[in-house]
């Protein structure tokens, strides 16, 4: 179902989740469900991927992740704040040690000059700490931001366990 690229960025997640003894959760919007995908794609997959959440809508933002309705209203749902309050939702509605989330827009609508298409926040978090976020304008069509996006999320998954081993954070 994944290209090579993001098979092995998956296993590279997984491994070293596995190695530290850790569970991950995963908070969706514009990818709708791509990162658990790609994750669960690997057998053996099940002592790491604790839950996903696919929040496409505000709503369910609000209801599955308890990001406030409020926050949505006055930020937007793309925004900094929104990545960071899912990251922390998936984190207290889970088992897991971390989580990473996204929301943007994959387009080929809904953009505009202050949020245009391929504009991501992706956020994480890990139990314990506050959460952070990442900002990314993706350039191509729908397939390519949301591929951008996952490859990104996986990323920042393995980051989010590095900087907390070796003590350094940004935010």
């Amino acid at each position: 179902m994944f290209d090579d690229a993001i098979r092995k960025q998956a296993v590279a997640v997984l491994e070293r989740y596995r190695a530290e003894g850790l569970r991950l959760a995963t908070a969706e919007s514009c990818t709708g469900g791509l990162i658990a995908a790609a994750l669960t794609e690997i057998a053996g997959s099940s002592d790491v991927v604790e839950r996903g959440f696919v929040t496409y809508s505000n709503e369910a933002k609000n209801e599955l992740l308890g990001v406030p309705a409020t926050l949505i209203a006055d930020k937007g749902a793309v925004s900094a704040e929104v990545a960071e309050a899912m990251a922390r939702g998936a984190l207290d509605r889970s088992l897991a040690d971390a989580a990473v989330s996204v929301t943007g827009v994959a387009g080929p609508g809904g953009g505009t000059a202050a949020k245009p298409v391929g504009l991501v926040y992706l956020g994480a978090c890990r139990r314990g700490e506050d959460p952070r976020h990442l900002r990314r304008v993706f350039p191509g069509d729908r397939t390519a931001v949301r591929r951008a996006a996952l490859e990104e999320a996986l990323g920042l998954a393995l980051a989010v366990i590095d900087e907390a081993s070796d003590g350094s954070a940004d935010g």
